[in-house]
């Protein structure tokens, strides 16, 4: 691992407990996301860091209300609550992967993920909330696509999103690959689209 990426988990627990990060101080009035990029490959250290914050938190900040979520496990947990899961399996088992992850995305549309999210993370009003398995999720997740969705949601309450991949302040890009970030075959609207407006937690 990098000493660049070291220095830069290192300042994510003094950051996310400061009272100007907490309070949405310095960012203009913007919805208080923020986006922790990181080399895909150092996927499992970016794990252990976070377990690392999980358990530190409430020690430093023992008042600070703090939600985890991991896309993955909200995106199954969601399927099993709709009583889909085994169908999605048979349906992966029967017509490939592709064919399951279309069928998937029709009930779990980032809208509908976003008003899920409102309902189990934010009804216990968090005062920070983390997001991961960004990776994981990826293909019926699309961050930027859920990112949107929750900014009617998440009020002056700041979010940090672990991100496999390039933020440039601009764009998002999974992997740190244009070709997911940006469809080739998409108009101009939609390549557009993917485009996010966040803050990057550390530069």
């Amino acid at each position: 691992m990098s000493n660049q990426l070291t220095e830069r988990l290192n300042a994510i627990l003094p950051k996310i407990t400061s009272p100007d990060f907490l309070g949405g101080q310095k960012i203009g009035g913007e919805v208080p996301f923020h986006v922790f990029d990181y080399p895909a490959e150092d996927e499992l250290r970016i794990r252990e860091h976070l377990t690392f914050l999980i358990d530190k938190l409430p020690k430093q900040a023992p008042d600070l209300k703090v939600a985890h979520v991991n896309l993955f496990d909200f995106l199954i947990d969601y399927i099993k609550g709709r009583g889909y899961f085994e169908k999605s399996l048979e349906k992966e088992r029967a017509l490939g992967s592709a064919k399951a992850v279309k069928s998937i995305k029709s009930i779990a549309s980032a809208e509908k993920l976003a008003d899920h999210f409102n309902n189990v993370i934010m009804g216990n009003q968090p005062d920070l909330v983390l997001v991961s398995g960004v990776g994981s999720s990826y293909p019926i997740i699309r961050t930027h696509e859920l990112l949107n969705n929750l900014h009617k949601h998440m009020g002056l309450t700041p979010l940090v999103m672990f991100y496999p991949g390039v933020y440039d302040k601009i764009t998002l890009k999974l992997f740190g690959k244009a070709s997911l970030a940006f469809d080739s075959s998409s108009t101009d609207r939609k390549r557009k689209a993917r485009y996010y407006r966040a803050f990057r937690l550390i530069d």
